[in-house]
């Protein structure tokens, strides 16, 4: 048998299997590995390896939905692996990172405690499974998405790590603190509070105003505050988006 036909028969048969409609699918699956992986170094408390795996596959979590648009292949079947690599990503990883602080934390001496971390990784449950049934989230959110809260909690070892403030790492090893902040943290992730998309409309300023003067602030606070910025940024979201619906929207 050939070279050529042998290439000739594996192109058919790729052809047949459709590629494309595998594409989104693929691209969600490297997100569920990423988070897993970003899961392993979380346990080995290299919490920058943790982050940076996180980041990549919220980037990628971005472009399986972009590709299933492009390809016209969007079904329920991406839409639940969607949220379930999510669910890893954005869900299971930010509870083992506050897992981590409350168990290296400081304030009530119990072996319970370190597991309230995983108040958050519920939560986050709660909400994917509720986006997936919500028509109202097509353009924008409703509560904070498990990503950008995601973010919020991976970059609070960062900032501890990089800090030179003792009251700063005082406040994030108190427990009392950071159950507050898992706690608030699977509130914000069901509140009832529209926030505005980040997806970029189209190439014109009035459409996008609010998407660029936060882009426009978070790149100033990232330059100026660095790992301090991380936190703040995901804060100012939040912000932006209640003075948006408030006072700004029509």
């Amino acid at each position: 048998m050939s070279l050529t036909y042998c290439t000739k028969f594996v192109f058919q048969k790729l052809k047949q299997m459709n590629i494309k409609k595998h594409v989104p699918n693929t691209i969600t699956l490297l997100n569920l590995l990423c988070g897993c992986i970003a899961a392993v170094f979380a346990f080995e408390r290299n919490f920058e390896m943790a982050f940076a795996f996180v980041c990549l596959g919220i980037f990628l979590d971005f472009f399986d939905g972009f590709f299933a648009r492009l390809f016209k292949v969007a079904g329920p079947l991406g839409l639940q692996l969607d949220s379930l690599a999510d669910m890893v990503t954005s869900g299971v990883v930010p509870g083992l990172i506050m897992y981590d602080l409350m168990k290296t934390g400081s304030g009530w001496n119990s072996p319970i405690v370190p597991f309230l971390g995983f108040i958050i990784t519920l939560g986050s449950c709660y909400r994917l499974a509720n986006f997936n049934i919500d028509t109202r989230q097509t353009d924008s959110f409703i509560g904070l998405p498990t990503p950008a809260n995601a973010l919020f909690i991976l970059s609070l070892p960062l900032v501890k790590m990089h800090s030179t403030s003792i009251i700063l790492d005082e406040i994030l090893s108190d427990h009392g603190i950071l159950l507050a902040i898992a706690v608030f943290s699977a509130y914000i992730l069901n509140a009832e509070i529209p926030l505005f998309s980040l997806k970029i409309k189209n190439f014109t300023f009035a459409a996008n105003k609010i998407q660029m003067v936060f882009l426009a602030i978070a790149l100033i606070m990232l330059l100026t505050l660095q790992y301090l910025a991380l936190p703040l940024i995901i804060i100012t979201y939040v912000l932006m988006s209640v003075v948006n619906n408030k006072f700004l929207k029509k």
